[in-house]
């Protein structure tokens, strides 16, 4: 029988992951045993958010083969609002889980100049 507090620990970069996007909506429901995989339930809000819980599954374990997963999407797009002392690198980090993919974020918002962003602007994030 396997042991639900020795999968949850496994998992317990997944579960973070999901619970640092939840300003943005995500969510964690259920986590439980499922015969012997370790059932997690979660919601979040997009699929770029959905692609970085799976980049933190499959860095944990590539066959995931003990983890029954139910995450549902609740969104096609994500949005952002930035905040004072964001910049375009730091969303891009908290995003994709890579500082340099900010050009991306610039680029799917016409931003010309990734240095001219304000408080306030609501931006998208491309998947």
């Amino acid at each position: 029988m396997a042991d639900l507090n020795q999968l949850k620990q496994k998992y317990q970069p997944v579960i973070d992951t999901i619970q640092s996007f939840s300003a943005e909506g995500a969510s964690v429901g259920n986590v439980a045993l499922d015969g012997d995989k370790l059932l997690l339930q979660a919601s979040v809000p997009s699929p770029v958010v959905a692609n970085r819980v799976w980049d933190a599954i499959k860095k944990v374990d590539p066959s995931y083969s003990d983890l029954h997963h139910e995450i549902t999407t609740t969104g096609t797009t994500q949005s952002y609002t930035i905040q004072s002392g964001d910049n375009l690198s730091k969303i891009s980090k908290h995003f994709y889980g890579d500082a340099n993919k900010y050009q991306k974020i610039a680029s799917g918002n016409g931003i010309a100049d990734a240095n001219k962003i304000q408080a306030g602007q609501t931006i998208t994030i491309p998947e």
